[in-house]
């Protein structure tokens, strides 16, 4: 894996400046857009934030060029605070705002929730950069105090009691993972990437926490993915610091990691999901999976694709063994293949029956995840075999003890099925560029930035300044965009653009800027972005 020399880095940091300038002007853009369509108190907020984390950000950067950040983040990328800190404060802006048209109050408050919890957990990692940055930036920490102040004096005012409590529970959660994970994983994340996960965790896992203690009625479904991902962070942490004392390569450890995951699910998972949807997860579950002929032919369908995604990875790794080269690496578009693999998978899922597809990508991301642990802590019998075969597809951005490219694909296409509300996403108020919204992982990721990749390695010339993004790998992306736009208004009935043809041509171009500029994992960010454009 290619890695950065240290007499490099600052030639490398000025390489940053300029794409970092570009992408603060495609975020802020998106943060006007925004609050052009929002145009509350609560936008005021975001606009604030803003740009606060865009001086803040500067600061990340320079405490990552002279390696005295806190802990150990991914290199050959910026801090990416900016882009990471708007994601949580817009989704809550327009979530509150489609929930406010639908008619349902209670998302509508828990849109405002988000929105807050996003911007204290943003808040709090710009005073962390602040705190540990000499000589003290005066004029940063002024505008950052500024900024501060101003939000955390309109959401006093916006939030009850219990929500301010809920906010700093979240807080408080998000502070405890940071300081576990990211002494326990260095280099996995840059300190944006930090933010929007470890954010998203806490978050789901305060939710869990609080329908647990208020026996609150809701979609098995929904519980089932708060569930699933809080258990499958548990899993980790516990994991991850019992092999701190012990080898994890041994059989016996092995045999041990086997037995305490079948504990952990069946001691503790499974009674808290059924506490939750007072019914035998189990059961519910293969109900829920063959309780129609089409969920029976989807899954058929979605099987042989998992068959062939396993036989081109066993196929790239065969092609490595004759290979002369030891450091034989998969090329681009071998990776892509993935891209289209599910694009394919998602696509009639979306069209066909989207609770299977949400319940779906929900049970693939808890196998993809166990199966890094496996790989992590050399699990036998397939922890040696699965290092072998993944290690084929690693970039630079798998700089760190994990590979979580796979990951972040999959949440990047199942974050739009799984955020929006579903109560707030009736027919009457998805209409126009907001029908496009099951979609956005799949246009951002799965034709965007395959089309971008692979259009731009092999044909690009014209590279954007500061990147090695193209000109051409971009314009083919938005056109490959705007065709698949076309299509699914062909093959989906249900979508009705209702005439929003330039707003969906402005959100697809924004995106696929940001893909051109950023140095974060594309794969989790630009869906995010085009979700949120698309649902304002």
């Amino acid at each position: 894996m290619t890695r950065q020399c240290p007499p490099q880095a600052p030639e490398s940091g000025a390489a940053l400046s300029g794409s970092v300038l570009a992408e603060a002007a495609v975020v802020f853009a998106v943060v006007l857009s925004i609050h052009a369509a929002v145009w509350d108190r609560y936008s005021w907020c975001a606009v604030a934030l803003a740009v606060q984390a865009f001086y803040v950000q500067y600061k990340w950067d320079r405490l990552l060029q002279q390696g005295n950040a806190v802990f150990q983040f991914r290199m050959s990328a910026n801090s990416g605070l900016l882009p990471a800190s708007m994601v949580m404060p817009l989704l809550g802006l327009v979530m509150k705002e489609r929930c406010q048209t639908a008619g349902n109050p209670y998302f509508e408050r828990f849109g405002i929730v988000v929105a807050a919890t996003g911007m204290a957990v943003a808040l709090f990692s710009s005073v962390l950069a602040l705190g540990i940055t000499r000589p003290v930036p005066t004029n940063t920490c002024a505008i950052s105090g500024l900024a501060g102040g101003v939000i955390i004096y309109i959401m006093r005012h916006s939030l009850s009691v219990g929500e301010v409590i809920e906010v700093l529970e979240v807080l408080l959660i998000f502070v405890y993972l940071n300081m576990i994970l990211l002494y326990l994983l260095p280099r996995c994340f840059t300190p944006g990437e930090a933010l929007l996960v470890l954010g998203g965790i806490s978050f789901v896992l305060n939710q869990l926490i609080k329908r647990s203690l208020t026996e609150s009625q809701g979609d098995p479904v929904d519980f089932f993915l708060l569930v699933v991902v809080v258990g499958m962070v548990l899993m980790g942490v516990f994991f991850s610091t019992l092999f701190v004392f012990m080898d994890s390569g041994t059989w016996a450890s092995s045999i041990f990691f086997h037995l305490m995951t079948c504990v952990l699910g069946l001691g503790v998972v499974l009674p808290w999901l059924h506490w939750l949807i007072r019914r035998n997860p189990l059961l519910w579950l293969l109900q829920f999976l063959f309780y129609t002929e089409t969920r029976i032919y989807l899954l058929a369908y979605w099987s042989l694709l998992a068959t062939v995604a396993c036989l081109v990875v066993l196929y790239q790794n065969a092609k490595r063994s004759s290979s002369e080269s030891k450091k034989h690496r998969a090329p681009t578009i071998t990776r892509k293949y993935f891209h289209f693999i599910v694009v394919a998978t998602y696509i009639p899922g979306i069209i066909f029956d989207r609770p299977l597809l949400y319940v779906a990508a929900t049970v693939c991301l808890a196998v993809f995840i166990f199966l890094e642990y496996v790989r992590y802590f050399r699990i036998k019998p397939l922890g040696h075999t699965l290092r072998s075969l993944l290690s084929l597809f690693l970039d630079e951005r798998d700089s760190g003890p994990l590979i979580l490219t796979h990951i972040y694909l999959l949440l990047g296409m199942s974050l739009p099925i799984w955020l929006i509300p579903r109560p707030c996403t009736q027919k009457d108020s998805l209409e126009g560029a907001r029908a496009l919204v099951p979609y956005a992982g799949v246009l951002a990721v799965g034709v965007g930035d395959t089309v971008a990749s692979i259009f731009g390695s092999t044909m690009g010339e014209i590279r954007w300044p500061g990147t090695k993004k193209t000109f051409e790998g971009t314009m083919t992306s938005i056109f490959a965009q705007i065709i698949s736009v076309a299509l699914i208004l062909i093959f989906d009935s249900g979508v009705d653009l209702n005439y929003s043809y330039a707003w969906i041509l402005g959100s697809i171009s924004t995106v696929s800027l940001l893909e051109a500029y950023t140095t974060q994992i594309d794969n989790l960010l630009l869906p995010l972005y085009l979700l949120i454009l698309l649902m304002a």
